[in-house]
C-alpha cells in the first residue's frame, strides 16, 4: 500500500479515531486496501500512526459502515465486491437520486440551479486523465466530478436523503476504481451536461432517465472488467 497517512499529522479538530476511519476508508475506495485484505492491526497501528484503541474504534464504524467484516477470532478484513452487490448499488442511486431531484426540482430553489451549473463548469474544466502512458488518474476532476452530482440532490434539502447519497456514490466509487485506470473512450461531458439540462428544464423523469444510462455505461465496463461478463440493463 503506497501513500500512508499519518493521522496524527492532521491539521483538524478530528479525533484520532475519526482520523483514522476516513484514512482507511480513502484507502478501501481507492483500492490501496483491496477486496478480501486481511487488516493487521500491527500494521495499520504504524501505517496510520494511530493506537490501538482509536484503530478498534475506527474498524468498529468501518464494520457498521460495510467497509470491513469482522471475523470471529481473527480480526478484521476489507470487504468483498461482487456483481450484485454492484447491480443493487446503482439499481438504489438511480431511485434516491430519483426522488431527491424530484423534490429539488418540486423546490424550485435558484440557488440549487447555479450550483449545480458551476458544479458542471468547473467540472468541464478539467480532463478527465492525465498525459502519460498509460494516462493517470486526474483526482482534481474526480474532487469536481463528485461536487456535479451531489450538486444533483443537494437541492431537496433533506440532510439523511442527501448523506445517503454521498455513501452510495463513495461505495460506486471504490467498484469504478477497482475496475481500471481508464475507461473506454465515452462522451462524459455531454452525459453530465444531458443531465444538467435535464434538471434546469425542471424535467426530473429525464434525469432519472439520463442517469440511467450513465451509471449504465460505468457499470458495463466494471463487469467486464471487474468480473468478466456483460452487464444487464438495470432496471429504473
Amino acid at each position: 500500500m503506497n501513500g500512508a497517512i499519518g493521522v496524527r499529522d492532521k491539521a483538524s479538530g478530528l479525533t484520532l479515531a475519526t482520523s483514522a476511519y476516513e484514512a482507511i476508508r480513502l484507502d478501501i475506495i481507492e483500492g490501496r486496501c483491496r477486496p478480501g485484505e486481511k487488516l493487521q492491526s500491527e500494521f495499520l497501528r504504524d501505517r496510520y500512526n494511530v493506537g490501538i484503541s482509536p484503530l478498534r474504534e475506527a474498524l468498529s464504524r468501518l464494520h457498521s459502515e460495510g467497509w470491513v467484516v469482522r471475523e470471529e477470532q481473527r480480526g478484521f478484513r476489507v470487504a468483498e465486491i461482487s456483481k450484485d452487490e454492484l447491480l443493487e448499488l446503482v439499481r438504489t442511486r438511480i431511485l434516491i437520486e430519483g426522488l431527491a431531484v424530484r423534490e429539488a426540482i418540486s423546490r424550485g430553489d435558484a440557488e440549487a440551479e447555479e450550483r449545480l451549473v458551476i458544479a458542471f463548469h468547473r467540472m468541464s474544466k478539467e480532463p478527465r486523465y492525465l498525459p502519460g502512458d498509460p494516462p493517470t488518474r486526474n483526482l482534481e476532476w474526480e474532487r469536481r466530478h463528485r461536487r456535479f452530482h451531489m450538486a444533483l440532490v443537494t437541492g431537496c434539502g433533506l440532510k439523511w436523503v442527501i448523506q445517503y447519497c454521498e455513501q452510495l456514490f463513495d461505495v460506486a466509487e471504490r467498484y469504478r476504481l477497482l475496475a481500471a485506470t481508464a475507461y473506454p473512450e465515452r462522451k462524459e461531458k455531454e452525459e453530465h451536461r444531458d443531465i444538467m439540462d435535464s434538471y434546469l428544464r425542471g424535467d426530473a423523469a429525464g434525469v432519472q432517465e439520463r442517469l440511467a444510462r450513465h451509471y449504465q455505461t460505468t457499470v458495463d465496463f466494471i463487469l467486464h472488467s471487474q468480473f468478466g461478463e456483460a452487464a444487464p440493463a438495470i432496471a429504473e
